[in-house]
């Protein structure tokens, strides 16, 4: 072996160590993280125990639909079974022409004792469609409080009586949720969906434990009026892909407790391909690029597998084939742990536990979209095409005349 090659080995299995340490002082971060939010639970939940039903506010819920989705009418169900005292449901569509509309008049006609609306943004004059129809909708309404909810989102029927309490805190401006991952009947969408359960939420954890919430998770964001009014509004994230990430930002900013609440919601995934799994992902990794550049290029650290398999084969070239299988095992029982702890101890995914030896492959997969996510600054969200510029911000490029499902 030449010298050359000897130096490229050896500095290949020092990266690997490396790496090997960083992931797995992560790992201990989010135990830690774990351990922490499941007392900070144990408090909040016997804290809304006492918390009267008839001191409870009015609640406008705000769900944006666009297009037929799997599961779409029993995730939109949930939200008319709650068992809350005075709410109300305002839809958000571009056009009576989106197919999920015919879904939403069904449940109204099936509900018609919980009150609701829909209404009809018109062709968005903003970069984010979704933020320019929750800002006609918010217009609507004469509540102070505001839960937005995706559309690929299932609550139980305990949704809103579990997580309102906490916004009644006059020092909590904003609340939002951790999901688990519901997978359609593809092995990428379940991929996908550990991914959400785990990996995701490890980091919010984790962020939560070192400095504090500062943003939001899209899935559920409830805010108050008041915090709405004091960072102008929903039109100063309109120019945001990350328009969860920023406007929690901005309501922290504006010196509003921003909680992360114990209640675990379902995100509701569609069958997919390797393909489509793959836009999705990098699309997520390109706007955490450009919205936190710096936490975006340490996130490279906390992957394991990578550096696992890197140490396997470098050391193996060495003649250290010990030292190779003794990374590669460590790597792989790094993710397993922290698929059982998060996944499982944390957001009640049961797939994380019987999936757990899949998570190290999924582990793997985000590298290799962390790594594609410094290949370009265009993505394609809803058969549209925009791209990103600074701090985030999203240019559209071809935007659709007609919704399209």
């Amino acid at each position: 072996m030449s010298n050359t090659i000897l130096l490229l080995g050896r500095a290949l299995l020092g990266i690997a160590i490396a790496g090997s340490v960083s992931s797995s002082i992560y790992l201990f971060l989010v135990l830690a993280a774990v351990l922490r939010f499941r007392q900070v639970s144990r408090t909040a939940r016997q804290q809304i125990a006492f918390v009267p039903a008839d001191s409870l506010p009015f609640v406008a819920l705000l769900k944006p639909v666009h297009g037929m989705e799997p599961r779409l009418r029993q995730n939109l169900e949930s939200f008319f079974q709650q068992d809350y005292p005075n709410y109300e449901i305002v839809f958000g569509a571009r056009s009576p022409e989106n197919s999920a509309v015919a879904v939403v008049e069904e449940l109204r006609k099936q509900f018609p004792q919980v009150k609701s609306r829909v209404i009809f943004s018109g062709h968005p004059s903003w970069p984010n469609a979704k933020v320019f129809s929750l800002d006609k909708m918010i217009s609507t309404s004469s509540g102070e409080f505001f839960v937005i909810t995706d559309s690929d989102v299932k609550v139980g029927s305990d949704f809103l009586r579990k997580i309102i309490p906490t916004l009644l805190k006059p020092k909590v401006g904003l609340l939002t949720c951790m999901y688990r991952g519901m997978p359609a009947q593809s092995f990428w969408s379940s991929l996908e969906a550990l991914g959400l359960s785990v990996e995701m939420s490890s980091g919010v954890l984790v962020a939560d434990m070192l400095e504090g919430m500062r943003f939001a998770l899209g899935a559920v964001i409830a805010v108050r009026k008041d915090a709405l009014a004091k960072i102008g509004g929903l039109r100063t994230v309109a120019e945001y892909y990350s328009d969860d990430f920023e406007l929690g930002n901005r309501v922290w900013k504006a010196g509003y407790k921003v909680q992360l609440s114990h209640y675990v919601v379902d995100h509701v995934l569609i069958p997919s391909s390797f393909a489509r799994t793959f836009g999705h992902q990098l699309r997520w990794m390109k706007s955490t690029r450009y919205s936190r550049p710096l936490g975006h290029l340490g996130s490279g650290l906390t992957f394991s597998m990578p550096f696992g398999l890197l140490g396997f084969f470098s050391a193996i070239a060495l003649g250290y084939g010990w030292l190779g299988l003794a990374l590669l095992v460590a790597a792989v029982v790094n993710r397993v742990v922290q698929s059982l702890a998060v996944g499982r101890g944390v957001v009640c995914d049961r797939r994380a536990l019987w999936l757990c030896w899949l998570y190290p492959l999924r582990d793997l997969f985000g590298f290799i979209t962390w790594v594609a996510s410094y290949t370009s600054a265009t993505f394609l969200w809803r058969g549209e095409r925009y791209s990103f510029s600074s701090g985030g911000r999203i240019i559209a490029r071809e935007r659709a005349t007609e919704i399209r499902d």
